[in-house]
């Protein structure tokens, strides 16, 4: 990020935010007058803030490990005491250059050349003590503001020029940074629960997933204890759609090009959808097909199949679709960036005047499964259209100003808490996304609703309405569980691995105390099996404590220890995952107790202070 673009960025922040911007921006520069003394004759890249804290690149005559990081921060602390001014100057783009020549930095020799040849007339320096840097700003007043405390050098990195691989390998060293020492430590401790939650660490560990070389990045290999998860969430997906008057359909993988060429798909969307595959049939007719990048065009086509009458809406079709999407590879993250993904689908079809009642009816439903997964901290964002834009949205600015209104009166009835994002709208409709923030506070949208008033013009869908005329319906789109692939990245870090009973790919483990008990706990486990529950028995040859201790690594949720006495009184002593009590019942008990969890989905928590 050039200094021009930080200037820009900086803008569009709160006061709070502008001030830990600066703070952020200082300590780069800070950084780099320490760099230079430990290391003299350092070229300097660039230096901005980013998200959690600062970096700036470095060309050095000797290399930085981390192992220097904490005597450049201590020297880094001694400037902060000097409370050095950070002072502004302004000068023309080739009294600029002629500046970084003498000052022998050759990648801002060639930043002031960039700048001037864009038609930049005015370029800007800071000084603060005897560093130097051509930037744009904005900084602290002096050194003094910033907490001495509440910064830590974090990491060395390898980063190109400019972030072009053609370009020389700079040193990149990152830096933390905030208000105060509190939030510093807070963000280092949830960092590292994150990284123990990791969905790419656990989907190794718990054998949920896997990416293989062979079959090509982003088109995740789901283990079969991964494929108990998608199928628990498919069945809870099914299940609630069912009592809201959903009917499932199911579309192929493939489609004729024409179809994406009625959609938009093709004209608008191209450069996401993997390549053309040409067919000749056997008479020499050439057809071209593409992998789905979308279920609506297929959905439309459903509904469209048979004369609709205004009796027979709303009409719900959801799907569990998978389509495929050529994410570039850089862009790819596990499971939360695949190329090919399944996605919890639906498009409700109705009269103008069902719209609102339909929208609330999937906000509520949105609700009622976050509040099953427990899921709270989240933010729901509003976008509308913005009426000077004709190329992105179409034109019908009453079409715009009905649902808009239509939407933005739906969250206000359903009691949803919203911000809105003017000129962020679908280029058919306003939307609402919902996005979630992981453990550092990141965040991705996982669901969004939105209303197409195009797509049934496009598609030439209509029913017959009351007084026999056609009409064209409303179509809204919704995704409340996103795809399996990102909803499963954010309940692995939800949950950590330790996932309730009833979604758990294991749920009851069965060990018993000598090789003896072995014929009785499988015939318990057969028992359980006939109930659908996920049973095993941990017949390995290991001893007691190693066959608990594995339970737990595994995040089994719960173990049935069966000794001598649970066999001879038909009982058994029920552990729980991290959960310091545990009791002895019959197994009849048990078992109804377990079905109970199990049909109500409930959730029965780890103690908060046992360890993982």
């Amino acid at each position: 990020m050039q200094d021009q673009e930080i200037a820009r960025e900086a803008e569009s922040l709160s006061e709070e935010q502008k001030r830990l911007y600066r703070i952020r921006h200082s300590l780069a520069h800070v950084l780099a007058q320490a760099v230079l003394e430990y290391r003299p004759g350092a070229k300097l890249g660039f230096g901005p803030p980013v998200e959690h804290g600062f970096y700036y690149d470095f060309d050095l005559p000797e290399p930085i490990g981390e192992e220097d990081l904490p005597k450049i921060q201590k020297r880094m602390k001694k400037i902060l005491r000097t409370r050095e001014e950070f002072v502004r100057q302004e000068m023309g783009a080739e009294e600029a250059i002629r500046r970084t020549e003498e000052m022998g930095q050759p990648f801002k020799i060639e930043a002031a050349g960039d700048l001037r040849d864009k038609g930049v007339d005015v370029i800007s320096f800071y000084t603060s003590g005897p560093f130097v840097d051509m930037c744009e700003g904005p900084h602290v007043a002096n050194t003094g503001e910033i907490p001495a405390d509440a910064f830590r050098l974090d990491s060395v990195a390898g980063a190109y020029w400019r972030g072009d691989e053609k370009n020389k390998m700079l040193t990149r060293i990152y830096g933390l940074a905030f208000f105060t020492k509190e939030e510093l430590e807070g963000f280092i401790e949830r960092r590292r629960l994150a990284m123990e939650r990791d969905h790419r660490k656990l989907g190794r560990e718990l054998d949920i997933f896997h990416i293989d070389e062979s079959v090509g990045k982003g088109l995740p290999l789901w283990l079969p204890n991964g494929t108990v998860l998608r199928d628990e969430i498919e069945k809870l997906a099914m299940e609630y759609e069912f009592r809201y008057g959903y009917e499932r359909v199911s579309s192929p993988h493939i489609a004729k090009e024409e179809l994406y060429v009625l959609s938009g798909h093709l004209q608008h969307y191209k450069e996401s959808m993997f390549p053309p595959m040409d067919y000749e049939d056997e008479e020499g007719k050439r057809e071209v097909f593409y992998m789905k990048p979308m279920n609506c065009p297929h959905h439309h086509l459903i509904f469209r199949c048979r004369p609709r009458s205004y009796r027979d809406l709303p009409l719900r079709f959801a799907e569990y679709g998978t389509v495929y999407r050529f994410e570039k590879s850089g862009e790819l993250a596990g499971l939360l960036r695949v190329r090919g993904m399944t996605m919890n689908d639906a498009h409700i079809y109705c009269t103008y005047d069902q719209a609102k009642e339909e929208s609330i009816q999937v906000m509520k439903l949105y609700k009622e499964l976050y509040d099953l997964f427990e899921l709270e901290d989240y933010t729901v964002r509003f976008s509308t259209h913005d009426p000077a834009n004709r190329e992105k949205f179409h034109d019908n600015e009453p079409l715009w100003e009905a649902s808009e209104k239509l939407l933005r009166e739906a969250l206000i009835e359903a009691g949803i808490v919203f911000e809105e994002g003017f000129g962020e709208a679908a280029f058919y409709g306003p939307k609402v996304d919902v996005q979630f923030k992981n453990l550092l506070g990141r965040e991705e949208t996982v669901s969004t609703v939105q209303l197409d008033y195009v797509a049934a013009e496009k598609f030439d869908l209509s029913y017959t309405d009351e007084h026999g005329a056609d009409a064209r319906p409303a179509v809204i789109h919704r995704a409340p569980l996103s795809v399996h692939e990102r909803m499963l990245s954010f309940l692995i870090e939800h949950y950590g691995g330790a996932f309730p009973t009833w979604l758990a790919p294991i749920q009851v483990r069965l060990v018993t105390v000598n090789d003896d008990l072995l014929d009785y706990a499988n015939r318990l486990k057969d028992r359980l099996r006939a109930d659908f529950v996920r049973a095993e028995v941990d017949d390995l040859p290991h001893s007691f404590g190693k066959k608990i201790r594995n339970a737990s690594t595994h995040k089994i949720p719960i173990v049935l220890v069966i000794g001598k006495r649970e066999m001879e009184e038909g009982q058994v002593t029920v552990r729980r995952y991290r959960r310091k009590e545990q009791e002895t019942v019959s197994f009849d008990a048990f078992r109804e107790a377990l079905l109970e969890e199990i049909r109500g989905r409930v959730h029965v928590k780890p103690d908060e202070d046992a360890p993982a």
